[in-house]
């Protein structure tokens, strides 16, 4: 009998269960009864989760769009590097990447695209899993959002972590949970007990750029109630609804 929430926890367990078992997607779609075209979506999740298991697999890379200091305050840490940050004021969104090897000639890879300011992790990729070859092209792509579509700045493990986990944290306590795709990314960045070296918010004040898919009124009634009226500032999207 096919089951009607193809998405639902029970759904991801059995196929998880049946993949352990060694069953192809075709013969797990035979068993529950379902469409091959509703496992496929199941398989890539469970995918990202066997990758996640495995955080610890050498680092090869890290990359941070140029601009990512701009408005912040770092505690030391000269030898985290950036372009002026004048000339590339970057908005409060920072783009991060980390590529740990997967096997050999194969990286896996996750993306963060980070709201400093305010949100902290907006969202996530990953863990995609690729050629050597095609990473570099994968960097463009990503960077390419980003103002003047610079190169991206390579930089050490240790800053995407205070940098993303200290986003996290930021945001948390201003009442925004991290996007629902940073669970199975978060491994890339190692396990976080720390406090981060970063001080968020520009200039250490909450600042929402509104973007065209948030509830800006959610956001800002969020951050009345967390920090106060007139304790943060906002840039709402141009028709956007307000709260108090």
């Amino acid at each position: 009998m096919a089951l009607d929430k193809p998405h639902d926890d029970d759904l991801l367990a059995r196929v998880r269960e049946l993949r352990a078992a060694g069953r192809s997607p075709k013969e797990i779609a035979r068993t529950l009864g379902i469409r091959p075209s509703t496992v496929a979506p199941l398989m890539r999740t469970i995918a990202r989760e066997a990758a996640a298991d495995e955080p610890e697999s050498a680092v090869i890379g890290c990359w941070v769009s140029p601009g990512w200091s701009a408005g912040l305050t770092v505690a030391g840490h000269d030898e985290w590097p950036d372009l002026d940050a004048a000339d590339n004021p970057g908005g409060g969104l920072v783009g991060v990447v980390v590529a740990r090897r997967h096997r050999p000639r194969r990286v896996s890879v996750c993306g963060y695209l980070v709201d400093v300011y305010c949100l902290g992790v907006k969202n996530a990729l990953g863990p995609d899993v690729m050629n050597d070859r095609d990473l570099p092209g994968f960097l463009r792509r990503f960077f390419s959002a980003f103002k003047d579509a610079e190169a991206p700045i390579e930089a050490p493990l240790e800053l995407a972590r205070h940098l993303v986990w200290g986003a996290v944290d930021y945001a948390r306590g201003l009442g925004f949970p991290p996007h629902p795709d940073f669970q199975p990314t978060s491994g890339y960045l190692g396990t976080w007990q720390e406090t981060s070296d970063i001080t968020f918010g520009r200039d250490g004040v909450p600042f929402y750029v509104g973007g065209p898919y948030d509830n800006a009124a959610a956001v800002t009634r969020t951050l009345t109630r967390s920090v106060g009226n007139g304790n943060f500032h906002f840039i709402a999207p141009v028709g956007a609804a307000v709260g108090w």
